[in-house]
């Protein structure tokens, strides 16, 4: 311990408990992958927690009050959820953020994730282009329309598993419209991997 930690101890993301970035009960609110249907994605979508709780405030700590501790957490769970996706090599491909987001966050926060999964590579490739604009409060049609033919690929992800990795998922077009644009490229997709989803749970999910 420093003596800027003294000064300035951690402070648990999700519950405000004072001693780490997250504390093993905020934690334990993220489980082993779960496999949820999301129509017109395609490929298999797993996910770690519901949008809800502990897990909620982790990941907007993260994504937007510049908790970047929080990545090596959430890459550990990522690298545990690739066993259940299938076997490696595994190739993670970060949803793309908004300029403008990524820069106000100090960087694209999903790539962050995926660079601190130690077993995976990571491939940056997909970008978003001008014209999409954020999606909070848009309908499901309205998120679709916002990201028609407006997410590209720039560049082209080694062989492998590979698998596209996104904080939380709610009507899928963001998932859909990522896995179309790699489709297009001649990339195929794998499986989806989120942190959390707003989905509501349904029996047999």
């Amino acid at each position: 311990m420093t003596a800027l930690d003294l000064l300035l101890p951690s402070t648990c993301a999700g519950c405000g408990h004072r001693g780490t970035a997250c504390c093993a009960t905020c934690l334990a609110s993220f489980g082993p992958p779960e496999p949820i249907q999301v129509p017109g994605v395609g490929p298999p979508v797993w996910t770690l927690a519901p949008y809800q709780g502990a897990a909620r405030e982790l990941v907007l700590a993260f994504k937007e009050r510049g908790a970047r501790a929080l990545s090596a957490w959430f890459g550990a769970l990522v690298a545990c959820a690739l066993v259940a996706v299938g076997p490696g090599p595994w190739t993670l491909v970060p949803a793309p953020s908004r300029r403008r987001a990524a820069r106000e966050r100090g960087g694209d926060h999903m790539l962050r994730i995926a660079e601190a999964v130690q077993t995976a590579s990571v491939a940056p490739v997909l970008r978003l282009r001008p014209g999409v604009v954020d999606s909070v409060g848009l309908t499901a049609g309205g998120r679709r329309r916002n990201l028609a033919g407006r997410v590209e690929v720039c560049g082209r992800p080694p062989p492998g598993t590979t698998v596209l990795l996104d904080d939380v998922i709610t009507t899928g077009a963001t998932a859909a419209a990522c896995v179309r644009a790699l489709r297009g490229a001649g990339v195929r997709t794998h499986a989806v991997v989120v942190l959390t989803s707003a989905r509501p749970h349904q029996p047999g999910q």
